[in-house]
């Protein structure tokens, strides 16, 4: 490595690292509000730190400077490492704004600054797939984005504030009369916002995005831009509408169809699938999906499964994509059959692979488990019919797919056969292995000692409900 690349991970470093302290200073220090500037006499660009906040800006933060410090290596594969970092920080910064966005309208800008800041991380390398994928994934968000706009020009009518407050803030005297033009409005802020998420049906722009970025760009788009529309969804339906208004709606029947469509979709797809990043960009299609339908059962015990399954995900998610990007970085293989045998050249990786791909599944005592258990009781204590069943129906059928797309590449990995073709026969301890090997002691320790987050999840749950 030239003293160039050098200066330059030690600037971006230190930068990361004094932006992720600035945030989590400002989270945990105490609840701070700040008014930038008013849009309108009634409108402000609004920021307030609260209790979901700071699990939203907890979790960035760790996984931003982890995949970061991850991409020095991977990026001398890709190139053009300047403007990579530069977008990187960029989009961290956006993202932090995001989660502290104390209104809906502040949300929504940041939400789509989000989408702009990180079109150019898909299309790094420049090629006529990259761009097209990049345009997708822009003409999908937008699209998403527009949907959500039109139902906050309704919640403008028919709340009291746009600014976030656990249980909602609509004016029932003038929802009163309206009811089904505001239930279309949330629907399609549902939909909108669900967009971002991957789910169905603007879903595609996932699959097309994910294979064709660099590795550490598709790990966070995977584990943490996502959680965008997770958070906007949250926050639209729990701190804007109130669960009382959609509970036992048309809405919320279809939000659950929705969901459990989109998990199954996912999870068969992924199965079939053999490019390997994009087999895991349709298990994070499916994964998502998993905290919507928790998010959609309108329970206590099932938005503490969501909210688990917002940082599990992003811990085993950010494995599973760097460990491609490993293989990839040592082998320049793209799909899941040529990685039989790898496990004897690049065993820690492998390891590292197998404990995330178990805890994904729900392997007890993996933290996979402790999120999915939440969902399924929250599920079978909630009030809505059918769905009561068919949903931890389908969420067992789709730990079962899980399975079979993502342990026959250990398998396959570890047993003898056919050697994968490694550059490196030895494999070493560098930044890409120690950020690995990080990420999945967090994926197992979140289930061994899983108290202190159910229990700080429980009472943003409490405040709720």
């Amino acid at each position: 490595m030239n003293s160039k690349l050098q200066k330059l991970h030690l600037f971006v470093l230190i930068i990361l690292l004094a932006l992720a302290l600035a945030a989590l200073y400002t989270v945990w220090s105490g609840e701070g509000s700040l008014t930038l500037f008013y849009l309108m006499d009634d409108i402000p660009v609004y920021f307030h730190v609260d209790a979901l906040a700071r699990v939203f800006v907890t979790l960035t933060s760790i996984i931003w400077v982890l995949v970061g410090i991850y991409a020095f290596v991977y990026m001398e594969h890709e190139g053009k490492e300047e403007r990579f970092f530069g977008f990187y920080i960029l989009v961290y910064v956006v993202l932090i704004a995001l989660e502290l966005s104390g209104n809906l309208v502040t949300l929504y800008f940041f939400y789509e600054l989000m989408t702009l800041t990180s079109m150019p991380l898909v299309l790094h390398n420049g090629s006529r797939e990259a761009i097209m994928a990049a345009l997708k994934y822009l003409f999908y968000s937008m699209c998403g984005a527009y949907c959500a706009l039109f139902g906050i020009y309704f919640l403008y009518k028919y709340c009291d504030t746009l600014t976030f407050k656990a249980g909602g803030t609509l004016n029932m005297t003038l929802v009163s009369g309206n009811e089904t033009i505001l239930l279309i409005a949330v629907f399609m802020m549902l939909i909108g916002f669900g967009a971002k998420a991957g789910m169905f049906p603007l879903h595609s722009w996932l699959t097309a995005a994910h294979p064709i970025s660099p590795a550490p760009a598709s790990a966070v788009l995977s584990s943490i831009i996502v959680k965008g529309g997770v958070l906007a969804i949250i926050r639209s339906v729990y701190y804007i509408v109130g669960v009382d208004f959609i509970r036992g709606s048309w809405v919320q029947n279809v939000w659950i169809a929705l969901t459990l469509l989109t998990v199954f979709m996912g999870s068969m797809l992924a199965y079939r699938e053999k490019v390997f990043k994009k087999r895991l960009a349709y298990s994070t299609v499916s994964q998502v999906s998993y905290i919507l339908f928790g998010l959609s059962m309108l329970t206590p015990e099932a938005f503490v499964g969501s909210m688990l399954h917002v940082v599990f995900h992003a811990c085993i998610k950010s494995v599973l994509f760097l460990t491609a990007g490993s293989f990839i970085f040592h082998t320049g293989k793209t799909r899941v059959d040529e990685y039989a045998g790898i496990g004897k050249h690049m065993s820690l990786t492998l390891w590292c692979y197998t404990f995330a791909s178990l805890a994904l599944i729900g392997i007890p005592p993996m933290s996979g488990f402790i999120s999915k258990w939440y969902l399924a009781q929250g599920a079978l204590q909630s009030q809505t019919g059918v769905f009561r069943f068919l949903g931890p129906a389908v969420l067992l059928i789709s730990a079962l797919l899980t399975a079979g797309y993502l342990l026959p590449v250990t398998m396959k990995g570890f047993l003898p056969g056919k050697d994968a073709v490694v550059e490196e026969k030895k494999e070493r301890i560098d930044k890409m292995n120690a950020v690995l090997l990080i990420l999945a002691v967090f994926t197992v320790l979140m289930g061994v000692w899983p108290n202190p987050l159910i229990n700080y999840v429980g009472e943003i749950a409490g405040g709720l409900f």
